[in-house]
Formats: C-alpha cells, sequence, structure tokens
C-alpha cells in the first residue's frame, strides 16, 4: 500500500494568519533503507509542521547497489532544499551497533545528506540519538513510538492510519525539534540559507564549479 506523504496546511493559508517564519528548519533520521525527513517553520515558540516523509530506498529493488541509494539520497535531499528552502539542517548521527559495515553504510548516507545541504551553503548541526529523545520526550532511552505519541501530542499532528510506516519520518520531525530547542545555541549552525543565498545572487547558476588549490611551497632544505 502506497503511503500518503503528510503535509501542513497549504502556505497560503498559513501566510493569512501567521507573520513570515523565522526560521525553516530541515530535520533527517539517516538511513540506507529508509530515511526520514521533516521539515517545521518556527516563529518565536511557535512551531508549524510543514511536511514530514521519508525517502522509501526499498523502493529501488534489491538490484540496487549501494552507490546508487546513495546518489538518490543526495538528489531527493537537493528536490527537498529547493522546495522548502530550509534555513539550517539538523541531523542525527549513526549509532554505533554490532554490525560495522551497516554502520558504515550508515555513516555515508548521513554524510551524502549533509554534503547536499552544504552544496547549497546551508549549515548543519548534528545531535546524538539519547539527545534527540531526551529533549522530545525527557528520557533519552524512549523508542521509537513513544517519540511518535509525544510529537503528536506537542506539535497536535493528524492521526496517521499507516502509523508504523512513518516513525523514521517522526523521528526526523524529532530531530527538527531538537535543534528549535536549542534556540540557536549550538555554535555549527549559521545564518546562511539558499533562499538567502538565491536573494543575494539572482544571476548565479547552479553549476557547479571547480577550485583549484594553490601549490604548496616546499619546504627549504636545511643547510
Amino acid at each position: 500500500m502506497a503511503v500518503s506523504r503528510i503535509l501542513a496546511p497549504h502556505p497560503t493559508q498559513l501566510t493569512q494568519r501567521l507573520p513570515p517564519a523565522e526560521k525553516v528548519i530541515m530535520g533527517i533520521d539517516p538511513g540506507t533503507q529508509i530515511m526520514g525527513y521533516a521539515v517545521i517553520e518556527v516563529r518565536g515558540q511557535h512551531v508549524d509542521v510543514r511536511c514530514y516523509d521519508v525517502i522509501n530506498l526499498k523502493a529501488l529493488g534489491t538490484a540496487a547497489n549501494h552507490a546508487v541509494k546513495l546518489k538518490r539520497i543526495f538528489s531527493r535531499m537537493l528536490e527537498l532544499i529547493d522546495e522548502y528552502l530550509p534555513d539550517e539542517l539538523a541531523i542525527e548521527a549513526p549509532f554505533y551497533g554490532v554490525n560495522v559495515q551497516s554502520m558504515l553504510k550508515l555513516g555515508r548516507a548521513q554524510g551524502v545528506a549533509i554534503a547536499a545541504c552544504l552544496s547549497r551553503d546551508i549549515p548543519f548541526v548534528e545531535y546524538a540519538p539519547t539527545k534527540v529523545k531526551q529533549a522530545v520526550t525527557g528520557s533519552g532511552a524512549a523508542d521509537k513510538e513513544q517519540v511518535a505519541r509525544i510529537l503528536r501530542q506537542t506539535l497536535s499532528l493528524p492521526p496517521i492510519a499507516e502509523a508504523s510506516k512513518f516513525l523514521d519520518a517522526t523521528d526526523a520531525l524529532a530531530v527538527a525539534l531538537c535543534h528549535h530547542y536549542q534556540q540557536g545555541n549550538n555554535a555549527k549552525a549559521g545564518t546562511k540559507s539558499w533562499g538567502k543565498f538565491l536573494e543575494d545572487n539572482p544571476a548565479r547558476t547552479l553549476a557547479s564549479t571547480t577550485t583549484t588549490a594553490a601549490p604548496r611551497r616546499a619546504a627549504p632544505r636545511p643547510k
């Protein structure tokens, strides 16, 4: 069964009753099979959920190798960035598991998501899973179901018929909310955004550029 995307009210409806967002935060829960993402708009202490959903890498089929999945993550992240124009990215750090290979693949997936944001000049902040759970539920040992339940109460989210399929999406929403709770105190987060970049550089194309590093001088030989 296809999973329907969860969206907040249309932006035109929000602008009629709310001032412009002070900050747009994208949250990411990295994964090599399912990657969760969420976007929230912050106005003071008021939070509006723009969307939360998943990138289903299983849909690529069993024949897809790891490189194909990484490419899909990168391209989908760029699409989301261009659609929602986030000011900052909050991403969950990979946790250490028994399977070292799985952890390495998870780290690559996280790195590709970060690279997509950096390619758009968007700063990122990384949060440990326990910190995210602690910030949202009050317990660093909370499971996915508890996180989802607290988020539905805190953010007044509509009921989800296929809630179990959206646990990665609600995890991503928790990461974004955790970042908001930090109130910008994390030194890694900057203020540049992709939207601001487009505003300041209207003639700038999205074509990739290469930078050639200056040749290093050889150290003087000892006399």
